[in-house]
């Protein structure tokens, strides 16, 4: 089968999530079809994006979209009355060049990742595929709470906008995937049970256990630039770093990914180590005793968990993470919700290399168990191909 991918973003590197999981479904896809990617780039293109990704995809087409017409493209949607992160992506000369890209090649099937990109191929009479991945409406919600005064009236227009649009754009795609029960449960649409559950999955053969000299005692990953992890950041130094100092006060914590921004760079003192952008995350992971995620907004699966369970890192997160993650609390993962739940699980696993180890395993085991590319592509190949 000819299969037209179309992503918001060239999936390489993979540092951000939605690079992650494009990059990985289209490496499991290419084994049994041919592929068409097409990607849109609004950064710097990596040296070796073209040489990776071809060994996956038989036609590449990169747009270039400038900074210039992204700004146009926010403008226009303002009175296109369309969210601004569809609005962010979309202009009519990038859709005549995706148009004509797919009157070339007559796919089989278009797969869209992202609402951000459904404008485009939303009227295109050929069976398609649409990869939500996560609810950006409840994403956005999420933040109403902690934004400034000055952005709360286009974070509220957002969500609105959002809603309606994660609603409407339903039904003009044939199949829809999203990244976790949660996440589907909170989709707009009084069918939204139609929606397939693909998850993500790990490179076991990357990451796995490693042994590193212990030179953090807590580590936190993740693009930096991104408002959920820039909340926990702080959250994370902040509130719960100033009671465990109390106890331990030369206690490491190393913050690690590209893009940090300046919230998160002022962040950095003795103790606290911010890195920037990572050429090997494993070694970020594998030198700390403890990873810990304390995600107080954002939805979707948490890559980054999954990494550091797959190296057998012990693992502390917020229920709104395991939300999606599913692993046993107390078993498999440790769960806290305020800044004393948290301080008080990493001086537990501190002070007690045994159920540090043991939750480690567990965690371990249950990502093995049921995270894996292979098997959650295969429900969208299904999909796409009607098996």
């Amino acid at each position: 089968m000819k299969l037209f991918i179309l992503l918001p973003r060239v999936p390489y590197p993979t540092e951000k999530g939605d690079k992650l999981r494009a990059f990985n479904q289209l490496r499991q896809l290419s084994k049994n079809h041919e592929i068409i990617l097409c990607a849109l780039n609004d950064s710097f293109l990596h040296e070796d994006a073209l040489e990776v990704l071809g060994k996956y995809a038989s036609h590449i087409h990169i747009i270039t979209i400038p900074k210039y017409t992204v700004v146009l493209n926010l403008i226009r949607s303002i009175f296109q009355d369309i969210p601004l992160q569809v609005g962010y992506f979309f202009n009519l000369t990038t859709k005549r060049k995706i148009l004509s890209l797919i009157d070339k090649y007559k796919p089989d099937h278009i797969f869209c990742q992202l609402i951000r990109m459904a404008e485009y191929v939303k009227d295109v009479p050929i069976p398609k595929t649409l990869d939500y991945q996560d609810v950006f409406s409840k994403g956005v919600e999420r933040r109403l709470s902690s934004s400034t005064f000055y952005m709360k009236p286009f974070l509220n227009l957002e969500y609105k906008r959002l809603l309606r649009y994660e609603h409407d754009i339903f039904d003009k795609f044939d199949n829809r995937i999203i990244i976790s029960e949660p996440d589907r449960d909170l989709i707009p649409h009084p069918q939204r049970e139609k929606i397939v559950v693909v998850r993500n999955g790990v490179d076991y053969n990357f990451f796995k256990p490693m042994e590193r000299e212990k030179d953090y005692d807590l580590v936190f990953t993740g693009n930096m630039g991104y408002p959920p992890n820039i909340n926990a950041a702080e959250f994370l130094v902040n509130k719960i770093l100033p009671i465990i100092s109390r106890q331990k006060p030369e206690i490491r914590l190393l913050i690690a990914g590209a893009n940090p921004n300046l919230r998160v760079q002022v962040l950095k003192f003795d103790n606290v180590e911010v890195t920037g952008w990572v050429a090997d995350m494993r070694e970020c992971y594998a030198q700390a005793r403890i990873f810990i995620a304390p995600m107080q907004i954002g939805t979707g699966l948490q890559n980054k968990l999954l990494e550091a369970m797959a190296m057998q890192i012990p693992c502390i997160t917020s229920r709104l993470a395991n939300q999606a993650l599913h692993a046993k609390e107390n078993e498999e993962i440790l769960v806290a919700g305020t800044a004393e739940e948290y301080a008080f699980h990493i001086m537990n696993l501190l002070n007690n290399p045994q159920k540090a180890l043991e939750v480690a395993i567990k965690g371990y085991n249950f990502v093995l168990s049921h995270y894996n590319w292979q098997t959650e592509t295969k429900k969208l190949e299904d999909l796409i191909t009607g098996s």
